[in-house]
Parts: structure tokens; C-alpha cells; sequence
């Protein structure tokens, strides 16, 4: 990697990639969206995590793909934020879903500028 935004890129395709596969297949995930009372969101959210995931995998030698990836999971990580307040979730969960928003709107803005520089 050599440069912030694809690490950035990385390090939130590795964090989906493996929240969304825990949303398929753990058992615990199922406990989670209970609690969330939105259990018929969890294999939606599971495929969408890992499809956008691959989207930041394959924009790194394609710039352009990380774009809807980075802003879809912003528009999840916002959902996110408003079920943990709607539910009253710890601090500490409602951050993690705002950390992982920033990160994917830094990958958005950055990829964004540079494909808007090259047209």
C-alpha cells in the first residue's frame, strides 16, 4: 500500500468482510440483530457487507469501484447509528459504527476528488 486511502481502503474491507461473514454464520450474530429487533436484516446486511467489501478490494486497482462501495457502507454505518440510539446501545457501539463512517467517507471524498481530477 502506498498511500492512506488505500489503507484505508484495506482496513475496511477486511472489517465488512469479516462482519459480514459473521452476520451469515455465527450464531451470535443471530442475537445480535434479535436485540437490534431487526432480525430479518441480518443475511441483507451480511451479503451487502461482504459485496461492498469486494467493491474496496477491486478499487484498489480500480479506483472508480471503491466509490459506490465507500458509500454504501457510509449509508449502512448511518442506519447502524440510528439502531443503536433507537435501542439505546452503549456509547462504545454507537462509535464504532461512526468510527467505521468516517473511515469509509474518507475512502468516498478521496477516491471521488481523484476521479473527478481525471475527467
Amino acid at each position: 500500500m502506498n498511500n492512506p486511502v488505500e489503507a484505508a481502503q484495506v482496513l475496511s474491507a477486511l472489517g465488512f468482510a469479516g462482519y459480514g461473514i459473521g452476520c451469515l454464520t455465527m450464531k451470535r450474530m443471530e442475537a445480535e440483530f434479535l436485540r437490534f429487533r431487526m432480525p430479518h436484516m441480518r443475511i441483507p446486511t451480511g451479503v451487502l457487507q461482504i459485496a461492498a467489501s469486494a467493491g474496496l478490494f477491486l478499487g484498489l486497482p480500480y479506483p472508480v469501484l471503491a466509490l459506490p462501495a465507500a458509500l454504501g457502507l457510509c449509508l449502512m454505518m448511518l442506519c447502524a447509528m440510528w439502531v443503536r440510539l433507537r435501542i439505546k446501545d452503549p456509547f462504545s457501539g454507537f462509535l464504532q459504527a461512526l468510527a467505521c463512517f468516517v473511515l469509509n467517507l474518507y475512502v468516498f471524498q478521496a477516491r471521488l476528488l481523484e476521479f473527478l481530477q481525471k475527467a
